[in-house]
């Protein structure tokens, strides 16, 4: 539950700001509440419910729905790709974008062994198409190595002993290792002159701090499944985050993937839905898929307008989220360590990870004492927090930002994080 309010950070003087988060929350008690579980929990706002409540609706079935049909032609620009499609979750666009590419049962896809697709989504490819997963090791960046990559395809096949490889999955950002960003090479144009390598001034030098091998990975990957004749699917959940951490266009990340899905009620603030992208009978063949999976909606166009409003007016914000995550991540190191573990240089988005480095209480207990407010803490502090986070796994704990969580939020989230852990330290003494 949520509660207390959010106090909104004014922009800058001349800085262009469309939309600035869902307001005032319900008071449902008397303390401020900074919810950091996941950037699924934010409310559209004022401008986006005005857009959904005057939206221009049709049957989208029939493909009237002026509104769904005007997001899929703007998606499909912003991807670079033929044509795109308005779904109701991001499951379901991963799931149908599986199934286009892996058209007859049997078949296998290649996927990192911490992915999305594998992990939280039932094994649906599994489970409803009879796509078999094959595992390859996600790597801290959320990369895999292509040595073990081209291994895993199936290099036998039509031997009657063996399954099909017919697609390869990436994940950008990565959610499991903490919204890191897929070192992606040639985001601009890269030539070959007499000095070397030549690259787009474009990029952020920060780009270029990895090693050569690193950030060729994705041309290797697409050289890949070239070679093997094999599409690309990028689980883009929160491609946006990707490209407003490499300041580069969606469309610039794409241009290696035969198809993507983007979920819009993630960062970009909408309440629900996703879209995916791809050639124009991909998406023909995606139609006739989200019909059977119960994804065919009529007057859609309510939530299409939202989804407007998150690919035009909320990309460029989510800067703001990267930034707070940091400041959180800096927070930590300079407050709560040795309490606390973090690792500042991975935090590229809005996807914080942190260990609990204590004897002195387990990640469930610590969220528990984040959540809550005591007489103890109104008392030294003058107020009452509760933070919402999200223990992992292990030690492990996730924080992430959104358009509901302020500058002044992650600073009211840090300083109770150093009452909470000022207080087990002192009751263990």
């Amino acid at each position: 539950m949520r509660s207390g309010l959010l106090l909104l950070r004014l922009p800058a003087a001349g800085r262009r700001r469309c939309y600035r988060g869902s307001g005032p929350r319900a008071e449902t008690g008397p303390h401020r509440v900074v919810d950091l579980r996941s950037d699924t929990v934010s409310r559209p706002g004022a401008a986006m419910r005005a857009a959904m409540g005057s939206a221009a609706l049709g049957d989208d079935v029939y493909g009237e729905d002026p509104t769904v049909n005007e997001l899929q032609r703007r998606a499909a620009q912003l991807f670079g790709m033929e044509a795109a499609l308005f779904v109701p979750t991001g499951t379901m666009g991963n799931l149908i974008s599986v199934m286009c590419h892996c058209w007859e049962r049997g078949t296998e896809l290649i996927v990192g062994d911490q992915a999305h697709i594998h992990i939280f989504e039932q094994g649906g490819g599994a489970q409803i198409a009879g796509v078999h997963s094959r595992l390859v090791k996600n790597l801290p960046d959320g990369t895999f190595d292509l040595n073990e990559l081209e291994s895993s395809i199936r290099h036998d096949y039509p031997d009657p002993h063996i399954t099909k490889t017919s697609l390869i999955c990436l994940e950008n950002t990565h959610n499991v290792k903490g919204g890191r960003v897929l070192p992606l090479p040639f985001l601009q144009e890269m030539t070959m002159n007499h000095s070397g390598l030549l690259f787009s001034t474009l990029l952020p030098a920060s780009f270029f701090c990895n090693s050569l091998c690193a950030a060729l990975l994705p041309l290797e990957v697409r050289g890949l499944a070239d070679t093997y004749k094999l599409p690309i699917h990028m689980d883009g959940a929160r491609l946006m985050n990707a490209a407003v951490a490499l300041r580069v266009q969606a469309s610039d990340i794409l241009r290696h993937c035969d198809s993507v899905s983007l979920c819009l009620s993630k960062g970009l603030g909408s309440p629900v839905g996703s879209i995916i992208g791809g050639r124009k009978d991909f998406i023909e063949r995606a139609v006739r898929l989200r019909k059977v999976l119960g994804g065919g909606m009529r007057q859609a166009g309510v939530l299409a307008a939202a989804g407007l409003i998150s690919i035009s007016d909320m990309v460029d914000r989510l800067e703001e989220d990267h930034r707070n995550a940091r400041t959180f991540a800096q927070g930590i190191k300079m407050h709560a360590t040795p309490f606390c573990k973090v690792d500042v240089d991975t935090v590229e988005t809005n996807i914080l990870l942190f260990t609990i480095n204590s004897p002195l209480a387990t990640a469930e207990e610590f969220c528990r004492r984040m959540g809550e407010v005591s007489e103890e803490e109104v008392a030294e502090t003058g107020h009452g927090v509760r933070v919402l986070l999200l223990p992992i796994y292990g030690h492990i704990l996730r924080a992430v930002w959104h358009l509901d969580v302020s500058e002044e939020d992650t600073r009211l989230a840090l300083g109770k994080l150093q009452f909470v852990v000022n207080k087990l330290e002192q009751r263990s003494t």
